[in-house]
Formats: C-alpha cells, sequence, structure tokens
C-alpha cells in the first residue's frame, strides 16, 4: 500500500534549467532546514524550481494555492462531522509537518494575513505546529521544510508579507530568464526547434518593455510554451502568438496592436 510519503513523492524529472546558483543554494538551505522564499513575476518558473528542488532532494512535496478566502482551518484542519460523529481532517500544512515533507504555500500573499500567521512557529528554532482546536502540539518531522513564493510586482499595502513573516525566510530572486537559455527552456520543453523558440522568446522580450507603459505583466515563460505547443500542433504561427501571448495579458487595444505588429515583424 502507498504510503502518505510515496503519495506526495515528485516521481518524474520536472525539466528545470538552473540561471545561476540557485540548485546548490537550495540544497544547502534544506540541509539547514532553513525556511525558503522565491520571489518573482508570473510564469517564471517559480513553482517548477520547487518541483525540481523535491525530486531532486527526493521529498515529498506538499502544494498549496493560496487564495483569499483561505483560513487557517484550511492549512491546519478541521474537525468534521460523519456518521460515526467528529473525526479530525488534518490540513496540507499539519499533514507535512507529520510526514516530513517541503510544504510549498504558492502565491502566499493571496491569504489573508491572519492565516499566514500560523506558519510562525514552523519557521523559527520551535519548528512547532499547535492545533488549538485539537489541544495538539506537533513537532515538525526532521526532513519538513516550509516553502512560500510570491509575485512582488502585484505587492501593495493590503497585499504584502509583514516584515514579522519576511524575515523568517532566506530567499530567492527569479525573473525571466536571459534570452538564450530561455530559448534553450523552450526548445527543451516543447520539442520545438530552437530558430523558433527564439523568434517566440524575441517576442515575449518585446512584452516586457511594455511593463509600467500599459502592461502590469509580460509575456511569462509559461506562455511562451504555450504558443510553441499550438504551433507544434498545427497552428499557424501568427494565430499562436495572438491567442497564447497577446489575448491573455491584455484588452488594451493600442498596447495589443503593438504586440500584434511585433508578432507580424517576427514571422514576416
Amino acid at each position: 500500500m502507498t504510503t502518505d510519503k510515496e503519495q506526495y513523492k515528485v516521481h518524474a524529472e520536472p525539466f528545470y534549467q538552473p540561471q545561476g546558483d540557485e540548485v546548490e543554494l537550495y540544497e544547502a538551505a534544506y540541509a539547514a532546514r532553513l525556511p525558503v522564499m522565491v520571489k518573482g513575476p508570473t510564469g517564471c518558473g517559480k513553482s517548477r524550481f520547487v518541483e525540481h528542488m523535491a525530486w531532486k532532494l527526493g521529498k515529498p512535496l506538499i502544494t498549496v494555492a493560496c487564495n483569499e478566502d483561505m483560513t487557517a482551518s484550511d492549512l491546519v484542519g478541521r474537525y468534521l462531522l460523519d456518521a460515526n460523529g467528529t473525526r479530525w481532517l488534518d490540513g496540507p500544512l499539519t499533514t507535512a509537518a507529520r510526514i516530513g515533507a517541503i510544504c510549498y504555500l504558492d502565491e502566499v500573499v493571496e491569504a489573508r494575513q491572519d492565516t499566514t500567521v500560523v506558519i510562525h512557529p514552523l519557521t523559527d528554532h520551535r519548528r512547532t505546529l499547535p492545533l488549538d482546536k485539537k489541544g495538539e502540539l506537533i513537532e515538525a518531522h526532521a526532513d519538513f521544510q516550509l516553502v512560500i513564493s510570491y509575485n512582488p510586482g502585484y505587492q501593495s499595502l493590503m497585499k504584502d508579507l509583514k516584515q514579522s513573516t519576511k524575515q523568517r525566510f532566506a530567499a530567492f530572486e527569479f525573473d525571466y530568464p536571459l534570452p538564450e537559455v530561455e530559448t534553450s527552456i523552450v526548445a527543451k520543453e516543447t520539442g520545438i526547434d530552437t530558430e523558433l523558440a527564439a523568434k517566440l522568446v524575441t517576442i515575449g522580450g518585446a512584452a516586457r518593455n511594455l511593463k509600467g507603459h500599459g502592461l502590469d505583466e509580460g509575456i511569462s515563460t509559461r506562455l511562451l510554451t504555450y504558443a510553441a505547443a499550438l504551433i507544434k500542433g498545427g497552428v499557424e504561427a501568427k494565430a499562436a502568438c495572438r491567442m497564447a501571448l497577446v489575448r491573455p495579458i491584455t484588452d488594451d487595444v493600442d498596447i495589443r496592436d503593438t504586440l500584434d505588429h511585433a508578432i507580424d515583424a517576427t514571422f514576416s
């Protein structure tokens, strides 16, 4: 029978192209069981990096997609009613702490600040998780690690981490890869040729230059792989780029036309 740990293992290697020494630094952080914060724009590879490291270290990974409706009970657990009365159901954070998994809270700033406070005892010397409703104090498994991610581009007074939370983590700052690296990523991820991948990366760069000038975010590496997949599937290149690269990121007619012209020029 599959154990809890095996259930959460990443069994196939997720492709990740290192951009620097982040792999070695993460290994050092895990060896010291430091909590880790991963910052960077949408679709730049933050989640893929965490998945890759969980695979490389051979550790279970429990991912939580944070949202504004998430409560502390969603993280730690709650009592449920069933035919036999009440029973306790562990939340993902509690499960990770019990079995020694890496718990990854994706886009943590989307969660309410009163919810994220529950992680504090797990991120210092205590490495404990109090289950107040159950009257239990969990000592985190020796292999447990907490990882959070967020996009600094969307920070605001209402959506940011408190300093009391930030200063509990070692941090990595991610950005979109250099063009030659991103070209190899898109080609490797989708199986398209390097020349076509380079053209898609050129369009991505044009959009990123508009960030702060009408665009909140540029075209992500993720969207570049979407366009590549469409083209590989037989969709005409310009149509694939408009569908995957331009229409998802803007409704502004002028910016859309600017990016459409860049696509036409690239694939003329």
